[in-house]
């Protein structure tokens, strides 16, 4: 690691750091409804759509919040399922581009509706400008305001005492959309049109190369799905090499600025999270957490990508990286994609040295709480808080308690029920398709590399990450139907559970503290936390990883 990329990288870090509270302090005065900058310029629209809806702002219970929340993602996805179909018969199509199959389109809607974005095609080659926009682009605005939704709910479930209602989700939604990832969307995308990002409906450009040989440059409205696909950690690209691609990513201070708004808004929600339970201890404890845990990810990236190799004789891992931005930037946005449910990519991540790739991997089989996804990584958080703070009440011998109200079996269930839901999806397919024909048929590479490939393919997908290791031929029914699924249980079957527990904590009473009282904003419970965090993640996945990655790596040294 040269002096350049520890520049970079600590002032990454401070920038992410200043700009937390900063931000968290707006969207918590917009969720609290409270005064700010933009509330008297969106608010007549914001009323205007409640209208529309025939939302009078009446509170649901966790089962009306999360019928709601079905059946808006639901819509969503027939929705962009039946717009890839008809997609050949609709306007904004000037390469003239045909349907996909079923199968992908299947594929790819549940991708996006469920902030997955995981993308088995190449986007300029596959999908029309129309379907671009309104469906992919749209769903990613919708899916990241689902994810928030959720927080806001269970936030809500934790302060509120001996209460039935947690919100309302049309309110949730509406409100993250126009005052959190619209304005933020809107400015992004006009920084990175001034640094060079396409944004354009004019067909593709056809050029004469200096050989004298004809070339199609891809075009595209750009500019307006970086943006959100990286602030709603979405991360589905327009083009196939995603911010590799010189029209999504052109320049060093674009690559920066696509880096930061990963985690920008998940690290923001801890301080969010603070106030609103009126604790600002406790959202910074969670950001040390997951700040620690990334330091260690790019820790561990660093080392192994720098590393003298024996093997190709060179002392830097340049294969697979793209040269404008050099091996730094590269293993920063490896490991803050996979931390966060971004799954963006400026670098091939199947060209990751294997210590580098496991990091990546293994970051998303934790379950997306390394910041995680836009209100995902802090729900998914405090699932393992209610875990840790269960464990410590049994090691102290007394009820556990978390924010003044008593953890008992049911919200235990619930935690390890949304724990273990991504990783059962991720050990079974896997499993299933190293045991079948239609599933060893799509890899590319045999042995330990192979097998980390399959993994990571349904960590990707039960994680709701979409990243891929790029050696797994994924565009096949089996593939695309399996993944579908995986994605669905990564995420519902995750959102249910929570709801429910905040449900059931809202109709709870709150204790006073007591010297007795274990704290959870504290270093000691932020180092017990996150041995939790890594125990859980080990113990379920060490095997698979000691097969894949480990193996490959032993190998190679050898």
């Amino acid at each position: 690691m040269n002096v350049y990329d520890f520049v970079q990288l600590t002032l990454f870090l401070l920038v992410l750091i200043i700009l937390t509270p900063l931000l968290g302090r707006y969207m918590a005065r917009v969720f609290l409804d409270e005064n700010h900058v933009l509330k008297s310029v969106v608010n007549p629209v914001e009323k205007a759509i409640y209208r529309l809806i025939s939302c009078k702002g009446e509170e649901m219970d966790w089962k009306k919040y999360t019928y709601s929340l079905l059946v808006f993602n639901f819509m969503g996805f027939l929705f962009l399922f039946f717009l890839q179909l008809c997609q050949s018969y609709l306007p904004l199509n000037p390469q003239k581009l045909p349907a996909p199959s079923w199968s992908l389109a299947f594929n790819t809607s549940i991708s996006f509706v469920t902030n997955t974005n995981w993308q088995s095609y190449s986007g300029e080659t596959t999908l029309s400008y129309l379907v671009q926009m309104a469906g992919l682009t749209v769903q990613n605005f919708l899916s990241a305001a689902t994810g928030i939704s959720v927080l806001l709910a269970v936030i809500r479930g934790l302060v509120r005492k001996t209460a039935n209602n947690i919100g309302n989700f049309w309110i949730d939604a509406t409100r993250s959309i126009l005052y959190v990832l619209l304005p933020l969307s809107m400015l992004l995308a006009i920084i990175l049109t001034g640094q060079g990002v396409v944004q354009t409906f004019h067909p593709f450009a056809k050029a004469t190369t200096l050989m004298g040989s004809g070339q199609v440059i891809p075009l595209g409205p750009v500019s307006s799905q970086i943006a959100i696909k990286q602030l709603g950690t979405n991360g589905g690209g327009f083009f196939n090499a995603n911010s590799a691609h010189p029209f999504e990513n052109p320049t060093p201070f674009s690559n920066f600025l696509e880096m930061l708004a990963i985690l920008l808004i998940p690290s923001a929600l801890t301080f969010t999270y603070g106030r609103l339970i009126g604790s600002n201890r406790q959202g910074w404890t969670i950001f040390l957490v997951m700040f620690t845990l990334l330091i260690i990810g790019l820790a561990v990236s660093y080392y192994s990508e720098y590393k003298f190799s024996t093997i190709a004789g060179i002392n830097i891992n340049m294969e697979g990286k793209e040269t404008r931005f050099g091996l730094g930037n590269s293993v920063l946005w490896s490991v803050a994609t996979t931390s966060a449910s971004n799954g963006s990519v400026n670098a091939m991540m199947d060209s990751l040295t294997p210590l580098a790739g496991m990091v990546a991997m293994f970051n998303i089989m934790l379950g997306e709480v390394i910041f995680g996804g836009v209100g995902s990584g802090i729900y998914g958080m405090i699932m393992f808080i209610i875990l840790t703070v269960f464990i410590a009440g049994l090691m102290v011998g007394r009820s556990p308690e978390f924010l003044g109200k008593k953890i008992e079996a049911f919200e235990v269930k619930m935690a390890i029920l949304a724990i273990l839901a991504p990783n059962l999806v991720i050990l079974i397919f896997s499993a299933v398709s190293c045991l079948t024909t239609p599933g060893l048929s799509g890899l590319n590479n045999p042995g330990p590399h192979g097998l980390s490939e399959i993994i990571y393919c349904f960590s990707s997908a039960a994680g709701n990450n979409g990243s891929a290791f790029a050696g797994l031929n994924s565009n096949a029914p089996f593939y695309n139907i399996l993944t579908g699924f995986g994605m669905l249980i990564g995420r519902f079957g995750v959102i249910i559970p929570v709801l429910a527990m905040a449900g059931n904590m809202a109709g709870k009473k709150i204790t006073p503290f007591s010297g007795g009282t274990f704290r959870t904003d504290t270093w000691l419970f932020g180092l017990l936390l996150m041995a939790v965090i890594i125990i859980v993640g080990g113990l379920t996945f060490f095997p698979a990883l000691s097969l894949g990655p480990v193996m490959e790596h032993l190998l190679l040294i050898k």
